[in-house]
């Protein structure tokens, strides 16, 4: 079996275990500076861009769980939890009656909006700032591809 496996090279390892430490290590960074700063977690500000992204400022528990990459009970235990700081509310989805939104409140549109300048700043001083302008339309392009091969996989 060991045989058959398509074993990295050199080069792809290195490529592979850098893009893992620098997704590591940013997101450990970015996540402890909006918890100190702004007092959101990594997931809370996630939820939150999610649900702002949106013109009516609520998505289906499904769609914003497909969107984070989340299991349902992760999803379901992180919104009861923000929804008890009063960041976001469960609304029953009057249509089918089978599915819930969640839906951002003004405290939580208050947080995020507290939050993402210093998050902004954060990703310009922690990234942006150290690539050139074709490193970054490099960076997108192949980060729209990879993720649009996992979307049709999915």
């Amino acid at each position: 079996m060991e045989d058959s496996v398509n074993w990295l090279t050199a080069e792809e390892q290195h490529a592979w275990r850098s893009f893992v430490r620098l997704h590591e290590r940013l997101g450990g960074r970015l996540a402890r500076l909006l918890q100190t700063e702004s007092n959101l977690s990594a997931a809370d500000f996630a939820v939150l861009v999610n649900l702002t992204d949106v013109p009516e400022g609520r998505r289906r528990y499904q769609d914003l769980a497909l969107a984070l990459e989340w299991e349902k009970s992760r999803m379901s235990h992180h919104i009861a939890r923000m929804a008890g700081r009063g960041l976001v509310v469960r609304e029953e989805c009057l249509e089918d009656g089978r599915g819930a939104f969640v839906a951002i409140t003004e405290a939580g549109r208050a947080a995020i909006e507290a939050a993402a300048p210093l998050h902004v700043k954060a990703v310009r001083s922690l990234f942006l700032d150290h690539v050139t302008p074709a490193e970054l339309r490099t960076v997108a392009e192949v980060s729209e591809r990879v993720v649009e091969k996992l979307e049709e996989e999915a």
